[in-house]
């Protein structure tokens, strides 16, 4: 008996549905994402291989959610759904990229390296680092105090706490690297009359009878890195925010990331800046969210029976 175009593409069809593709190519993705998940690269998860296979399987779930449509409960339906929507993601995340660019602190650029292109590419604005934050754990100091030529006492303490001079109380506000300044306010009688800072710079009274020099510190302990940025247009201004290494900045599907920062062998601060554009990022969380309802559903179903 011929074999007709219908049997054919009921063949394919039940082939493409059946349990058994779904496990080569379930194995498939599995071993071809063992490389990129050791290496942080997203190089393999964009090559044409891993996103056929990766699709393959997003069909082989479809076909098979839909030819057993009516035997399949509910909470089911909707973990299939859920996966069909992350595979979605995935491969929506074939059409982003990653790019860096390092930054001297006040100073603006326009072109980022792509690392899908091996080469410099537009950013689509200018993005400037206004400047570079860092937050440091309280640090011991000791600081002396001169009254006039005289040395008047020697305080040994952390940042945040203060100490007394005369009528007047100091808090030592923050130590500032690289540039070792120590920063002081200072109060009387409850009142912030002023500041100074062991580097010359005060906005204190005329007659105010005492000067402060940082003496020793301990080495730093970094608790939070970030950058204040501003992105334009024609030297217009678009946007402005900071960004650091696990809070990005947010603007036109781009995510920028503070990776690191540091300094010139002239001294001159610089941040390191990774932009990512993922146009897949709303799909995978917003399938990882159907996935977890199902999951729900699912106990609840099962509970309902054993009771």
């Amino acid at each position: 008996m011929p074999v007709t175009l219908a049997d054919s593409l009921k063949r394919t069809a039940r082939f493409l549905a059946s349990t058994e593709l779904a496990v080569v190519l379930f194995l498939a993705v599995a071993v071809l994402a063992i490389p990129g998940t050791f290496t942080e690269s997203r190089t393999l998860y964009a090559h044409p291989v891993f996103l056929c296979l990766l699709g393959g399987l997003a069909l082989n779930l479809f076909l098979c959610t839909v030819r057993r449509f009516r035997s399949i409960s509910v909470p089911v339906l909707i973990l299939h759904l859920g996966v069909l929507v992350v595979c979605g993601g995935v491969i929506a995340r074939a059409f982003g990229y990653v790019a860096t660019v390092n930054i001297y602190e006040g100073t603006t650029v326009d072109t980022v390296y792509r690392w899908d292109l091996k080469k410099d590419a537009p950013l689509g604005a200018a993005l400037t680092i206004q400047r570079i934050n860092r937050e440091f754990y309280p640090i011991p100091v000791k600081v002396g105090v001169l009254k006039g030529d005289v040395k008047d006492a020697l305080h040994t303490l952390k940042t945040g706490d203060s100490f007394g001079a005369g009528p007047y109380r100091v808090a030592v506000d923050s130590l500032e690297f690289p540039a070792e300044v120590l920063k002081l306010s200072i109060f009387h009688d409850g009142r912030l009359i002023g500041s100074c800072d062991t580097a010359g710079g005060r906005t204190l009274p005329a007659n105010f009878p005492y000067e402060f020099k940082l003496v020793a510190f301990q080495n730093p302990v970094l608790k939070r890195l970030w950058v204040d940025l501003a992105l334009s247009r024609d030297s217009a201004p678009v946007a402005a925010g900071t960004a650091e290494v696990n809070a990005p900045f947010i603007w036109n599907g781009l995510y920028f990331y503070n990776t690191q920062v540091g300094a010139d062998k002239m001294g001159m601060s610089f941040a390191g800046m990774q932009v990512v554009r993922d146009p897949g990022r709303p799909c995978v969380f917003a399938g990882f969210a159907i996935m977890g309802l199902g999951a729900i559903l699912a106990c609840a179903r099962r509970l309902r029976k054993d009771l």
